[in-house]
Order: C-alpha cells, then sequence, then structure tokens
C-alpha cells in the first residue's frame, strides 16, 4: 500500500494540529529516510543526493505529504516529481476534523506523442484506496524501458544530448545557424541529439543564464527522453555551471567544454595531447570553487603552522603544478619545431601552411595536391594534428605544404592559447592558404572568423590565397563568380581537373615571373624558374 491507514491517520491529525503541509519520504523497501515539515502552502524536498537515478529510470522513493484544504496536486508538486523522477508524488487531503480526507496520485509518464510529462489519478477516499505502488512503479519503469528502446538503442553507450542555445540579441537565422553548428560539433563528439532547444531572452539570467521554469522544462524533457548531458551553446560561468548542474542533475557542459572534448578524442601526436590537456587544465582551473574561507589555504599558529590545506586547495594546487610542468614541455616541444624549422629554411624550400574553418575540406585538398593519405571524415575537427608534406610543381619546384588545426567562431581562449605554439608555425609561411567551403551558406561568416583569428595571432599581414573549395557542390558559375569577387580560386579537391589553376596561382605567388628567385624574389632559390 502506498502507506498504511495509522500513518494516514497520524500525518492528517499532526497536520492538523501545526497547521502546516507534513511529508514522508519513502523508499521501495517501505523505510521513511526523510520526514519534512513545510509551511500551509508547501514543503521543501531536502537533497536526495544518496538516492541517485543511476541507470533507473526513476529514483525509487515516493513523497507523500498533506494538503490542509483537501486539495489536489498543485503544479510545484508535479514539477517536482518531474524534475526529481519519483515514483509517486501523493497528496492526502486533511478534513476540518483532522482526519484523511482525499488522496490525490501524481505519476511520471512514458515519451509520448503528446509530450505529456505527467499524469494525476482522480482523487479518492483515503480508506478506498488500493494501488500496489511496486506493482504500479515497476510496470510504469518497463514501459518507459519500452518506449525509450524504441526511441533509441538502450545499449548505445554514447551521451545522449539535449542542446541549448539563448541568446539575447540575435536574429531567428543566425541562432539557427548557431544551433546547426553546434549539433555538428555533437556529432565529431560521438554525441547522439535528442532535441534542440533555441531561446532568445531579452535579459541573460546571471545564475542559470535563462529563467528558471524555462530550464526546468529543458530538465524535464532531457530527463524524459533519457537524455544524460546538457549542451548549452554560449559558455557558462563556474557558478552557472553550478547552479544548473545542482538543479539538473545530470552532466552540464557549454561549447568551449565540447570542442576541448573534440580535441581531446582527436590529438595523437605528442605536441596535440599535450596542447589539449594544457587548455582543459586552464579552461577547468576556474571551476575548482568551494564555499566562503574554505577558498582559502588554512595558515595559523605559531610559524605558519595549521591544519593544512583543504581537499579543494590541494586540488588546486595540483592543477597549477601540472599545468606548469605542461607549460615546461610544450617549450621543449616548441624548440624542436624550431630545430625543424630550421633545417626547412636552410635546404630552401618555400613554406604553404593551409588555414580554414573546420571541415573546409583542407585535409581533403592536401591529400589531393600531394598524393598523400592523411585522416579525412566529414566532421568538425576531424584531423587536429599538424601534417607537413612536400608539394612539387611541374616545373621541378618544391615547396612544404603545412595543413593545420582549423578554426571555429569564438575559438576558447584557453585552446587558441595553448595552441598558440602550433600556430606560431604559420609566421614562418611564405604564403597562407585560406581554404574556404564555399558550398557552405556561412562561408562569408566563417571567412571572418578565421580572419579574426588570424589577427588574434597577429598574422593579418601575411600573404594569403582565398582558395573556394566544393565548388562541385554549387553551380560552377556562382562559385566562378565568388572566387573572382575575392581574388581567389575555385577548385574541388575531389575533382583532379580542377586543381591546375590553383597550381599556377600558387607558382605564380611564389615565384613571380622576373622576381629573380624564390617567393617574391626573397628566397633566392637559384635556377628554379625557367
Amino acid at each position: 500500500m502506498l502507506i498504511t491507514p495509522e500513518l494516514g491517520r497520524y500525518l492528517a491529525s499532526v497536520s492538523r494540529d501545526i497547521g502546516r503541509q507534513v511529508a514522508v519520504i519513502i523508499d521501495r523497501k517501505g523505510q521513511i529516510p526523510f520526514v519534512v515539515v513545510g509551511d500551509n502552502r508547501g514543503i521543501t524536498i531536502p537533497g536526495l543526493s544518496d538516492y541517485s537515478l543511476g541507470p533507473r529510470r526513476l529514483r525509487g522513493l515516493r513523497v507523500v505529504h498533506t494538503h490542509l484544504k483537501d486539495e489536489p496536486l498543485s503544479s510545484e508538486d508535479m514539477t517536482d516529481l518531474a524534475l526529481l523522477r519519483l515514483d509517486l508524488f501523493a497528496a492526502l487531503g486533511v478534513t476540518q476534523g483532522g482526519e484523511p480526507g482525499k488522496m490525490y496520485i501524481g505519476y511520471l509518464l512514458p515519451p509520448n506523442p503528446k509530450d505529456k510529462t505527467w499524469a494525476e489519478a482522480p482523487g479518492r477516499p483515503f480508506h478506498q484506496l488500493d494501488l500496489d505502488p511496486s506493482e504500479f512503479v515497476a510496470a510504469l519503469e518497463e514501459e518507459m524501458l519500452r518506449v525509450q528502446g524504441e526511441a533509441f538503442d538502450v545499449k548505445d553507450t554514447r551521451e545522449r544530448g539535449i542542446l541549448v542555445s539563448v541568446m539575447p540579441k540575435s536574429s531567428r537565422a543566425s541562432q539557427k545557424e548557431a544551433m546547426e553548428e553546434l549539433v555538428e560539433l555533437a556529432r565529431s563528439a560521438d554525441v547522439l541529439v535528442m532535441e534542440t532547444v533555441m531561446q532568445r531572452s531579452a535579459k541573460i539570467n546571471p545564475r542559470y543564464l535563462m529563467g528558471e521554469g524555462k530550464l526546468k522544462e529543458i530538465i524535464i524533457t532531457a530527463l524524459q527522453k533519457g537524455a544524460t548531458l546538457l549542451i548549452f551553446d554560449q559558455e557558462l560561468t563556474p557558478s552557472q555551471i553550478r547552479s544548473i548542474t545542482e538543479l539538473a542533475e545530470i552532466k552540464v557542459i557549454d561549447r568551449s567544454q565540447l570542442i576541448l572534448d573534440i580535441f581531446a578524442r582527436r590529438a595523437h601526436s605528442r605536441d596535440g595531447k599535450v596542447q589539449v590537456e594544457l587548455a582543459q587544465l586552464s579552461y577547468r582551473l576556474p571551476m575548482l570553487t568551494g564555499k566562503g574561507t574554505a577558498l582559502s589555504r588554512l595558515m595559523g599558529g605559531i610559524g605558519g603552522r595549521g591544519p593544512g590545506e583543504t581537499k579543494l586547495e590541494t586540488d588546486r594546487r595540483r592543477v597549477r603544478d601540472r599545468i606548469a610542468h605542461l607549460q615546461r614541455q610544450l617549450a621543449e616541444l616548441s624548440r624542436a619545431r624550431g630545430q625543424r624549422k630550421s633545417r626547412r629554411a636552410e635546404a630552401g624550400f618555400p613554406i604553404i601552411s593551409i588555414v580554414g574553418y573546420t571541415n573546409a575540406g583542407k585535409s581533403t585538398l592536401l591529400n589531393a595536391l600531394t598524393r598523400s593519405a592523411t585522416i579525412v571524415e566529414d566532421k568538425l575537427f576531424a584531423t587536429l594534428d599538424t601534417a607537413s608534406r612536400r608539394l612539387r610543381f611541374p616545373r621541378d619546384r618544391d615547396v612544404i605544404i603545412t595543413d593545420t588545426v582549423g578554426f571555429i567562431r569564438d575559438l576558447p581562449a584557453p585552446l587558441l592559447a595553448a595552441f598558440r605554439a602550433t600556430l606560431e608555425e604559420l609566421m614562418d609561411a611564405d604564403l597562407l592558404m585560406h581554404v574556404v567551403d564555399v558550398s557552405n551558406p556561412r562561408f562569408e561568416e566563417q571567412m571572418l572568423s578565421v580572419e579574426k583569428t588570424l589577427t588574434a595571432l597577429g598574422l593579418d599581414d601575411k600573404g594569403r590565397l582565398l582558395v573556394f573549395n566544393k565548388a562541385d557542390q554549387v553551380d560552377p558559375d556562382i562559385a566562378f563568380m565568388v572566387a573572382r569577387r575575392y581574388g581567389g580560386v575555385a577548385v574541388s579537391a575531389l575533382v583532379k581537373k580542377s586543381l591546375p589553376p590553383l597550381m599556377a596561382e600558387l607558382e605564380e605567388r611564389l615565384w613571380p615571373e622576373g622576381s629573380g628567385g624564390g617567393p617574391g624574389g626573397g628566397l633566392g632559390m637559384e635556377g628554379t624558374h625557367g
């Protein structure tokens, strides 16, 4: 039974005597780990961290609380039911004489076409209640599992994410484009996207980014659909991540963390692994926070001796020590890169560096030009580690062509700082080949994002050639007109016959006729031009 008749009468009597709502929280063994006394309007459910959801669809707890006016469950009751994934939420009406009145029971629903989250059984006199909660909840969880199994493979170990975008001042079109990119980033991180939510708000909530009510709706949807992750397109502050996580009880990350996770998956070289770990630690260090004076190092007594460091401070110190160690490693790797650059300079080979927005086809173009086989996938940040190849021109002229990590709008600052050492190789390039995906409707915005990153790296004065890739995916006339407007070249890395004009333009840029030598007349490669 939901509660015993004796307990029901006792709750009603006590609640009537003190003029407050009273609640018991009961587990599936029938034990009562919590008794709650509220006010005349409601109760506050305590933290249930010891009863985590885990793989279960429901928490394994039911709440029975009194209503002083014998009224049905409130919207706050049902919201708590959904947010906390309770087995059942029941309201026991109290009569004027302090006796149990009607019992109202709310329960969650499996995902359904009408997107209804919960249902409430009609109120019945307490003494006529014959519900077996164990049998009812077991059947409910079984149905939830069956429905979710139709929506996705429950054996699929991938994270299941709800993607959220909150923009105070933006057009719906630009927000939609940003969300499409976030979906692609999630796909690159091997996240199964369950749903996307976009909201335009007049004001950003400093605690939750959005209104608490809307956030609760999103969390309820996430839990209802079996999501394990909330991904926000906007960068969250440490306090916002904590606040949302406490409310959601599932993992919460922002776009920056998502990009860092992708980089961690794709880094294979020693350089890449060191730089990614450094970026992750630099990003996460501000997240290590506590409350009040617990943040400070505990010092006192004679000679500064005291109880020592808190665990929090110890964690922070370890992170700082690790960051310092990685920075030293990065400096060593930078010196090694400098030696390799010196050898290339002694050989007298011009250097072309490929830059561009992620997934613009840079690696595919490198493979097509040099007949190599670097990794290529139709995903954002498919390749992370720098690749250098030799490119030979028809007149026996050789250059070193280097593919760098792809750029993206609002590249996380820790990531840009960590990869600055690698990207500084662009400084030594004689020419930057800026590859643009001309088939992307947002290609002009992507071009601007790349230019902003180059400016941040101090490369805005470096000579560059715009290459509009994937021309085979648009009208040929449009690709030609775009390339002509920007003074670039239209190609398709997958169509070999489109590459000779690019080769000719590169050769002209590196060895202008009559320049008397190397690129721009400055490399002094005697006998290499006919």
